[in-house]
């Protein structure tokens, strides 16, 4: 009766069994996060591809259309229609934004005027389309530009651009059109864009379309004194220290290249004091590298291509006078969060992924248009 009343209860799972089941499932996790992880990298390495070609379209049909590229930075006026000369420049990603199906933007710009505030108001004017973020300039690898603010007169998001155009394997970014090549007497940029122009063609591109890096991929600042990519400025004396050799296509005041290839010396890592030059310390000009598509200077959309993506030296501003900075000369390269490299737009619009470890004869030679170097589709 009472076995009928009272049957045995069913038995459950012991401490022991569980704890078991929990491990495997642990150990399941921890074997298939690496390939979730791989996978979902390969998926964003592959927006970052077609982002870099949708550039590439865009620059050959408005080379097109007009017969060059776009500038890298294009001067325009105050609203005192006062001539600007470097500050609001606008840069070659504006003018090509009608390419990539941005035409509402693009008809919301005021080329008339500086892309950025100039003291007048300037950036309030154009600030709802130079504040407008553009997928297309966007790497998802790289997640920092979603907090990068901006002040100059207002306050608004910076919409970020990972891609910077190249002004080759040279220091300058300013083209031969420009007062600040007669008066420093450096070499003009030989890569595809320069500052202040003239503009570059196809026909300009001697060492082949196929060789010349058009567009880098960079990391993008976060605009704050804790930064991620750190912006140091430089100061510099009229020339270089006792020794300094130039590199390729630069005037000797202004890099000291190891001869025959290597990497940069160890001024530009850090230690530029011990080489004759002093560091400036300032909050306000950290962090800057891609804050803004629409600006066509060094470290906001012009970079160069000196040497391999990640490399372990800080983005230098070079500064000749005596101002907190000159953004004429400096040093912004390739750098990106996909392993083993950064990807690049070769000016016939193809992209390829440059390793870290590329040869540094290579990145020169890809760099520059109209040197005369050979490569091989195998040396990257």
């Amino acid at each position: 009766m009472n076995a009928t009343m009272n049957p045995r209860a069913s038995r459950g799972f012991t401490l022991i069994e569980l704890l078991v089941v929990i491990a495997i499932i642990a150990v399941l996790i921890a074997l298939l996060l690496p390939a979730v992880q791989a996978a979902r990298e390969a998926a964003r390495r592959a927006q970052c591809t077609n982002n870099l070609k949708q550039i590439g379209l865009a620059m050959h049909n408005y080379h097109t259309a007009n017969n060059s590229f776009p500038m890298g930075g294009a001067n325009s006026s105050n609203l005192k229609a006062q001539p600007q000369y470097g500050w609001g420049a606008w840069s070659a990603q504006a003018m090509m934004m009608s390419y990539i199906e941005q035409g509402t933007v693009y008809n919301s710009l005021n080329f008339m005027l500086t892309s950025v505030d100039v003291g007048n108001g300037e950036g309030l004017v154009q600030s709802t389309a130079t504040g407008s973020r553009v997928n297309s300039f966007l790497c998802p690898s790289d997640s920092l530009y979603t907090g990068t603010q901006y002040s100059n007169g207002i306050n608004y998001q910076s919409p970020g651009s990972n891609y910077f155009a190249s002004v080759g394997s040279s220091l300058n970014q300013d083209g031969p059109s420009n007062w600040q090549n007669v008066n420093f007497g450096n070499s003009p940029p030989n890569g595809v864009f320069q500052y202040d122009g003239p503009s570059i063609g196809v026909q300009d591109i001697t060492d082949g379309t196929s060789n010349t890096i058009a567009y880098g991929e960079w990391l993008v600042g976060n605009n704050q004194a804790i930064y991620k990519v750190q912006r140091t400025i430089v100061r510099v004396g009229q020339s270089f220290p006792a020794g300094a050799t130039p590199g390729p296509g630069i005037g000797s005041q202004y890099l000291n290249m190891p001869a025959g290839g290597g990497t940069l010396n160890a001024w530009l890592s850090g230690t530029c004091a011990a080489q004759g030059f002093s560091l400036v310390s300032s909050g306000s000009y950290l962090g800057w590298k891609g804050d803004r598509w629409c600006y066509g200077l060094f470290s906001h959309t012009l970079g160069n291509i000196l040497v391999g993506p990640n490399a372990p030296y800080p983005a230098c501003d070079i500064n000749l006078g005596g101002g907190d900075t000159d953004d004429s000369f400096g040093f912004f390269g390739m750098s990106s969060h996909h392993p083993g490299g950064a990807n690049v737009l070769l000016a016939d619009g193809s992209v390829h992924f440059l390793k870290n470890s590329v040869n540094q004869l290579t990145v020169w030679a890809l760099g520059s248009r109209n040197q005369g170097e050979v490569i091989s589709s195998d040396s990257y």
